[in-house]
């Protein structure tokens, strides 16, 4: 039988971010990190890096629940395999959510996704896999937000918006209500939305590229 520990696959800054999250969520036991063969031994906050991503199958044999826990920002490439490579095997990816975030009973939210301090998922929204929606970020009534979506801290997504798959939108950004934003978007921090936004799009500001 599988132990109910939980594996947390990165061993970076957002790991340990989701460190403190889960350790408030109160629900799983974490029993180490995977990170690169020359992190394996280093701990981290009291939790030890004790393999590489290649022991996954070997571990997925030993332990249920394993959390994507690397960030986030140009790219969702390296989550979106990991957690397809997770769930391959036979891992569970758990939901986590902050004691201190707020998920409407009316909101959906989907596996191995992690709700972090100070987060607010409102009514009728609905929130895919593999989403990172950091601390005090706010998704209004109505939003959906596709898988491997990260909604970076202080972002503030309005009722009815779109966030499409694998798309970024960068800390105390505000996108205006009804926008939608296409796949792989990467919105950058401090910025108003107030369009449309097409698949791939970059929004930086004062350069769109």
């Amino acid at each position: 039988m599988r132990s109910s520990g939980l594996i947390l696959i990165g061993a970076g800054g957002h790991a340990h971010a989701c460190i403190d999250v889960v350790e408030h969520h109160g629900q799983y036991k974490i029993v180490g990190l995977l990170g690169q063969a020359g992190e394996l031994g280093a701990e981290h906050f009291g939790y030890p890096v004790i393999a590489t991503d290649n022991e996954l199958p070997e571990l997925a044999r030993l332990h249920k629940y394993a959390l994507i826990a690397t960030g986030q920002i140009q790219t969702p490439d390296i989550r979106m395999r990991l957690y397809r490579r997770v769930v391959e095997l036979g891992f569970e990816p758990p939901l986590i959510v902050a004691p201190s975030a707020h998920v409407s009973r009316h909101a959906v939210v989907g596996a191995g996704t992690i709700v972090m301090h100070g987060a607010i998922i409102n009514a009728g929204a609905r929130v895919g896999s593999n989403c990172i929606i950091n601390c005090r970020a706010l998704l209004e009534h109505d939003v959906t937000v596709e898988d491997h979506c990260h909604i970076s801290t202080g972002a503030i997504v309005n009722g009815n918006v779109r966030v499409g798959e694998g798309s970024f939108i960068g800390s105390g950004t505000v996108v205006k209500e009804g926008v939608v934003l296409g796949n792989r978007c990467v919105v950058g921090m401090g910025l108003a939305v107030r369009d449309n936004q097409g698949d791939g799009s970059r929004f930086l500001g004062w350069s769109r590229v």
